[in-house]
């Protein structure tokens, strides 16, 4: 028996059976079997998602083997489904390409993130969801079928080949098993990132004029503190001007994680420091400019374990709903060492994307994995529940399929389209069975 563990510990299962597949046939064959054999069947991605949605205490497929561009064509490449996101950034730079817009994490495999809807910030370019232009995957009957953004034709009996595309972009996994993800890339290019601290209420005051003047806009709040690092990516034309390496060691390495780190562990121990911590923080927070690849400006360290909650909420929402979580910590008596980060995206037509129909706004509140908070998290989620929120599908929550439904306008064609592929729920586990009845 081998147990399956997630990034932050918070979810573990030992399923029934392991496998390792190493390409689409073996995917189906393994879905057939475990089918016959009456097994739950999932495949999990690197494991950074802090819900249980890959987890199956039947049939657990891991991705190591599936790996690798499958075919490159013009501003198109197809690559296997559980390549990570770093690999696949490598690759693409390496043949002079790259995603228009990533995540802070590169550590996820790319159908993970697909599946669980990871978006990034951006003001005119969508999550990872919105860059894909075709999928291969297994249903639950064991095919192998591909559907294509400019597809028109039929999968099965009353399901076509558009609406299985742009519900199983953002699928979590309950429509079929990927195992190839096409993106559309372009050529690579710089991007110029600044990084300055900022008053919340100054960015709270200008918070439009902000965000719509620059491609990609990311902030995070100190809690106890009036004080934000706000980040502002935009397109360079050139010549990098990368950091200093050892400049760069001593901020992300040092400062960002292993003295966050002991900061966060001296709070563990000393809750009524934080806020003190957090003060002494912000004040050595400075401003800082670098223009280099795309993919590593993008993309963040992350080494201290944390929890993390994210809600999107409609994108005129975000000044009211900061002032209202900051009211909240102040009048709790809570001690909130992680600061909150707050991101965009543009509207999605992934019919599960967490920015569906609408131009949205990310809040994302995390605790110190050891020194866990779910009256922070409650009381957090109920402020973004009132104003419409979406649950991140990959991030701790409490919501079902009710509330879901009266968020989500394509809900039910989801789970329409999910009875006429997975009538016997061979792809079901108990997260599923909360948020998609």
């Amino acid at each position: 028996m081998v147990m399956f563990r997630n990034w932050a510990g918070n979810q573990s299962i030992v399923p029934a059976e392991v496998r390792t597949p190493a390409s689409a046939e073996e995917v189906a064959r393994a879905v057939r079997e475990g089918a016959r054999a009456g097994r739950r069947v999932r495949m999990t991605g690197s494991g950074h998602s802090f819900t249980g949605v890959a987890l199956s205490d039947g049939l657990l497929m891991r991705p190591d083997a599936l790996t690798g561009i499958v075919e490159a064509s013009g501003d198109r490449v197809t690559v296997a489904a559980g390549t990570t996101l770093r690999a696949l950034n490598a690759e693409l730079a390496r043949r002079g390409l790259a995603l228009a817009n990533l995540g802070d994490i590169d550590a996820q495999t790319v159908a993970g993130a697909v599946q669980t809807g990871t978006h990034g910030t951006g003001r005119d370019v969508g999550g990872l969801a919105d860059q894909v232009v075709a999928l291969e995957m297994v249903l639950a009957d064991g095919r192998t079928v591909r559907v294509a953004a400019d597809g028109d034709g039929t999968v099965a009996d009353g399901v076509s080949e558009r609406d299985l595309f742009d519900a199983a972009r953002v699928g979590l996994g309950a429509l079929g098993v990927l195992t190839s993800v096409t993106f559309r890339v372009e050529p690579a290019f710089l991007l110029h990132q600044v990084r300055e601290p900022m008053s919340l209420d100054a960015l709270l005051d200008s918070l439009d004029e902000i965000v719509d003047g620059v491609e990609h806009f990311d902030a995070h709040w100190l809690p106890h503190t009036d004080t934000c690092l706000v980040k502002r990516n935009n397109r360079h034309p050139g010549p990098a001007a990368p950091r200093n390496p050892l400049l760069r060691r001593l901020e992300v390495d040092f400062l960002e994680n292993t003295a966050f780190g002991a900061a966060c562990a001296l709070g563990a121990r000393v809750p009524r420091a934080i806020p003190l911590i957090n003060r002494v923080s912000a004040r050595l927070l400075s401003r800082s400019s670098t223009v280099d690849a795309a993919h590593r400006v993008f993309v963040t360290s992350r080494k201290v374990r944390f929890l993390e909650m994210e809600y999107a909420i409609p994108r005129e929402h975000l000044a009211p709903a900061l002032r209202e979580l900051r009211a909240l910590i102040d009048r709790s008596g809570w001690t909130i060492s992680f600061p909150v980060e707050i991101r965009v995206a543009p509207p999605s037509d992934a019919w599960l994307s967490t920015a569906y129909g609408r131009p949205t706004a990310y809040i994302a509140c995390h605790t110190y994995r050891p020194t866990p908070n779910p009256a922070y998290f409650a009381a957090a989620e109920e402020i973004m529940v009132g104003l419409g929120g979406r649950p991140h599908w990959g991030k701790l929550h409490t919501r079902d399929a009710a509330y879901l439904a009266t968020v989500y306008p394509r809900l039910a064609d989801f789970a329409a389209l999910r009875d006429r592929l997975d009538p016997g729920r061979v792809f079901t586990n108990p997260y599923l069975d909360t948020v998609l009845g």
